[in-house]
């Protein structure tokens, strides 16, 4: 029968935990007031500061305490005056002045610092601490010479600090010690912590990385001591949900006795009501057990009688008596509080059936276990009991809440124990670069190094987006849609320079020799022999092609422009491994070559950087996609930019600009036919609003990976496995859905989807248009969170998959700032004075500043103009953009109406290549010749693709701009027809164009 899952267990959301805010109150200074004698021996026999020092390293623990010694009260109290210290251990003092006397001093004069007696013992003591009030000390304990006391103190006191907060932080668990007996708890109090700190060494191996993994530690169980029921009570109802166990002694302080019990010793807490109790530690667990029937409760005491009676109501029983004593306490903590590995066992024989060591483990295996012993330890809570301590606490507290009696399904519990795993492990994998490891990497893994260098800058910027995503849990809000970056694994920048090293290849790559004799020599080197494993750990946890990207030191530098510049090869899936491997080495060893190409090398001197510094870290990915037959590519790629510097109708240059392309991403940095799209005004996509514009301006072709070329025979360019397709084989590949429109030539119109016949326009119209797949909104949140991590605007590339069933993935592949090549504008246009330009603009497009312009073309005009001429216009104009582009040269392009209008009447009627040597075109509005502007709609692709200003002003209004005709009319013409004038300037014209405010001005230059 088919298991079935409650709705309310169907969807579950876990909270991360932070590990670095746990455990903030620290005990950092410690004041050891001893006799001479003592502090001799714990400097050079005990040398307790040296030891303590050890310990923590030894457990990965940061931050040990340091020590500061006196002998009296008063060099104590000069310490205590003048230094910050956080706690006070009073030792063995004088005959007449012993640590408690001491003790009382320091606590009267500083009452707000923790003070620890420590006494040795003897009859005599015993004795007169019967008579003694230790209620002003934090602790009294006995003191046998052991320094792993010392740290269990100090553990004691930190626990206790930080045990409110850190249970409400992130839900740590706690083990309640009940004893009153300083003797005992003196000595239990390091074992216990001994086994715990080693445990939480073992269970830090579930973290991702080094720093994660010390960090982790702080989620360890902590201990609190209570010395009497009360207390215990107290303490056990406060933090009762946190609470993985209870070790309790059979007798010690209780005021609630009944009149006929027997009225023992009073206790050394000095309260004439409250007597030792020989029942205190059954009626205490008696009534823990009432209120959770999980939790694992011990008892352990001196007097053999107390075995029985705790073993009759299923509690565990220690002998105190016992020469095994800590070890038999070890054990029960391991089987009954979840420490060490998880041992499942058959319920009716308790043999072993099967031993989990990891979490990953017991996703691998939690269907593999036998129905009874699942049964047996599903209906006991140990698995939440194993994962809280292991401080895996999100899954835990989950788990908890699916008891036996709610759900009585073997099958469904297995189910959401997977479920949960998978989830957890995905949260905890996002934002976080993993140290790769072969036994933890697997298809739910998700972004590890291999190597301890640099990850370079595409590799940092994948992290950052990896955290950028983790952070802002609403991208993954929408239903059926997912954000994330693809499996990642970084080769770090010092396996590059091991490889380099160790072939030797030094002096070939920095030597003047053809980019192909470079490559040759790399791929005949060799890569280390230890990253084949690694390899093979990936393929099979990726299935499918493999981008094998750059990522140098100073690639998407935050100062300075440097992408592109490197080889990105992407390799097939094939099931032959060993194939795969030749082809990633491969892949590997071209892209390292590629650092010493020509045109990389030309390009560091260009930046003033030196190629010897140049480091590259390697990015193996996943490459987003569907196989189609032979070759592979997704359904959308994209670049998208937070800052639109041609924003036209109702954008803004604020709300950024998506270039969106079918197929490999390589389309759109090579130059193609793209759809320009604000992702906050997806309903207004210039290139498909007209028929005739998307039949000519959207894509025709696209780019997909070759599965079909398989061998390690790599060329200097990167695309060589790259194909090329025309859309109709993407129609063939049905990979078209919701992304495509028809065109029937019957009624010359574009349908939204697709149809039989007619061809097919890229428009994306599923996705912008009919919300198919919340693309925009997604994009929307991408440039904001991006943009606003990086304090500046960033170019972010993308893939998506849109699926047949409308649910889709988007993976963000890169982000860098933007760093504008075409000079940067620093003057504010808006305060250079009106005489100084040549004209100015408050409605322009554009972003730069260039200052190697001297020419100006520009159409006779008067307040008479007649449009009638302008055919004749565009024929000059096209004349004289030849002779430009022969020269190598730019102008400035100035004219009324329209540029690039169909209706002669509306403007000159050129096509691009008329115009296509002009840097800036100004478009005119004259007194008796006023059309609206056009904002270059005709040619929008061009102007954004050539980066070339479009201005237009208004001569009928104050605040329109303005142009000084008068300047361009008095100078002596170059060339002259009846309808266009070309002039020339002495010196370049300085060109300003300021993309966000819309400001644009040609400034002359009379210096």
């Amino acid at each position: 029968m088919e298991s079935k899952i409650p709705h309310e267990f169907n969807k579950f959301y876990l909270k991360d935990v932070t590990f670095a805010n746990l455990m903030m109150r620290r005990i950092y200074s410690v004041l050891i007031v001893a006799n001479p004698y003592d502090v001799f021996m714990l400097e050079d026999d005990g040398r307790v500061e040296e030891k303590i020092y050890n310990e923590y390293m030894e457990l990965g623990l940061r931050y040990p305490p340091t020590f500061t010694q006196v002998s009296t009260t008063n060099e104590a109290a000069k310490v205590l005056n003048t230094t910050n210290i956080d706690l006070v251990i009073c030792m063995p003092g004088n005959a007449d002045n012993d640590a408690f006397t001491v003790a009382r001093d320091i606590k009267g004069l500083f009452s707000d610092i923790p003070c620890v007696v420590l006494t040795p013992f003897s009859h005599g003591i015993t004795k007169r601490m019967q008579n003694e009030d230790l209620s002003i000390f934090d602790y009294v304990f006995c003191w046998l010479g052991n320094t792993n006391l010392i740290l269990s103190i100090i553990k004691l006191l930190e626990d206790k600090m930080n045990l409110e907060h850190d249970i409400k932080e992130s839900g740590v668990q706690m083990i309640l010690l009940v004893e009153d007996s300083i003797r005992f708890y003196s000595s239990i109090l390091p074992n216990l912590y001994n086994y715990i700190l080693a445990q939480s060494k073992r269970f830090a191996t579930e973290a991702l990385n080094r720093h994660q993994s010390t960090l982790r530690m702080r989620g360890r169980p902590k201990v609190v001591l209570a010395r009497t029921y009360e207390e215990a009570m107290n303490i056990y109802k406060k933090f009762a949900d946190n609470c993985i166990g209870v070790i309790s002694d059979a007798r010690f302080p209780m005021k609630e006795m009944s009149p006929k019990e027997n009225v023992l010793q009073p206790s050394p807490l000095r309260d004439s009501a409250v007597y030792k109790d020989p029942e205190a530690g059954l009626k205490l667990l008696r009534a823990i057990r009432e209120r959770d029937e999980y939790v694992a409760l011990i008892m352990e005491s001196a007097e053999c009688k107390y075995r029985e009676k705790a073993e009759a109501e299923s509690f565990h029983f220690v002998d105190k008596n016992s020469k095994t004593m800590s070890l038999d306490l070890r054990r029960i903590m391991e089987e009954h509080m979840g420490f060490g590995d998880f041992i499942f066992r058959d319920p009716t024989t308790h043999e072993e059936v099967m031993r989990i060591r990891s979490l990953k483990e017991l996703q691998d295996n939690i269907f593999k276990i036998p129905n009874a012993s699942m049964l047996y330890h599903v209906s006991r809570n140990h698995m939440s009991r194993w994962l809280s301590a292991r401080a895996i606490f999100p899954v835990s507290q989950f788990l908890k809440n699916v008891t036996w009696h709610k759900l009585q399904d073997v099958d469904a519990h297995r189910q959401i124990i997977f479920d949960a795993i998978v989830k957890y492990r995905h949260m905890k994998n996002i934002g976080v670069v993993a140290v790769f490891d072969r036994m933890k990497f697997d298809r739910y893994a998700h972004f590890a190094r291999i190597g301890d260098g640099s990850l370079g800058g595409k590799g940092r910027g994948l992290a950052f987006l990896d955290n950028i995503v983790k952070m802002h849990p609403e991208f993954n809000q929408y239903h059926g849609a997912s954000v994330q970056i693809p499996k990642t694994v970084v080769l770090c920048t010092d396996i590059f320079d091991q490889f380099m090293e160790q072939n030797n290849l030094y002096q070939i790559a920095l030597s003047d020799a053809p980019d192909e004799e470079i490559l040759k020599h790399f791929l005949r080197a060799q890569l280390p022999d230890s990253l084949i494993a690694d390899f093979f750990t990936f393929f099979d946890a990726t299935k499918s092609p493999i981008a094998v990207r750059s990522s140098s030191l100073l690639e998407d530098s935050h100062y300075q422009p440097f992408a592109g510049i490197y080889n990105t090869y992407m390799i097939p899936n094939t099931a032959d491994k060993y194939m795969m491997l030749q082809m990633l080495a491969a892949a590997i060893k071209s892209v390292y070559a590629s650092v010493y190409y020509r045109d990389s090398k030309a390009y560091m001197t260009a930046t003033s950087n030196v190629i010897d510094q140049e480091k590259m870290a390697v990015i193996l990915q996943e490459v987003v996609g569907h196989q189609y037959e032979n070759h592979f590519y997704p359904n959308i790629s994209g670049v998208l930019r937070s800052i639109n510097y041609y924003p036209v109708g109702n954008e803004t240059a604020e709300e950024g600009i998506a270039s969106l392309a079918l197929g490999l991403g390589k389309y759109i940095v090579d130059g193609g036919q793209t759809l320009r799209v604000s992702p906050y005004h997806p309903d207004q996509v210039m290139q498909t609003s007209e028929v005739e514009t998307a039949l000519r301006e959207t894509q025709t072709q696209f780019y997909a990976l070759d599965m079909s070329d398989v061998g390690s025979d790599f060329k200097v360019d990167d695309g060589f496995n790259i194909m090329k397709l025309k859309v109709k084989d993407a129609e063939h590949d049905k990979s078209l859905n919701y992304i495509a429109s028809t065109f029937d030539t019957y009624d010359q119109i574009i349908y939204d989807g697709l149809y039989e016949g007619g061809r097919k326009i890229i428009s994306f119209a599923g996705v912008l248009q009919q919300e198919i797949f919340p693309l925009p909104e997604l994009l929307q949140m991408s440039m904001k969170y991006g943009s606003c991590a990086m304090r500046r605007p960033v170019e972010i590339e993308f893939a998506c998959n849109i699926n047949e069933d409308k649910t889709g993935e988007l993976y963000l592949l890169q982000i860098r700032p933007i760093v504008e090549t075409k000079g940067v504008l620093e003057t504010d246009i808006t305060k250079i004075p009106d005489d100084g330009c040549l004209l100015r603009s408050h409605n322009s497009l554009g972003h730069g500043v260039s200052d190697d312009v001297v020419d100006v073309v520009y159409v006779k005009y008067d307040d008479n103009f007649s449009a009638m001429n302008n055919y004749y216009v565009a024929d000059d104009i096209e004349r004289i953009n030849r002779k430009f582009l022969a020269a190598g040269k730019n102008y400035v392009l100035i004219g009324p109406g329209r540029w690039g209008s169909s209706d002669h009447y509306l403007g000159v009627p050129v096509k691009w290549p008329h115009i296509s040597a002009a840097r800036i075109i100004v478009e005119l509005a004259l007194k008796n010749y006023h059309v609206d502007p056009s904002q270059g709609t005709h040619f929008f692709q061009n102007l954004t693709s050539f980066g070339v200003g479009y201005f237009t002003i208004d001569c009928n209004s104050e605040s329109g701009g303005f142009i000084r005709k008068d300047v361009l009319d008095a100078m002596t013409a170059i060339e002259e027809t009846d309808y266009v004038r070309h002039v020339k300037f002495d010196k370049p014209l300085k060109i300003m164009v300021d993309g966000i405010k819309q400001e644009g001005a040609v400034v002359i230059n009379e210096s």
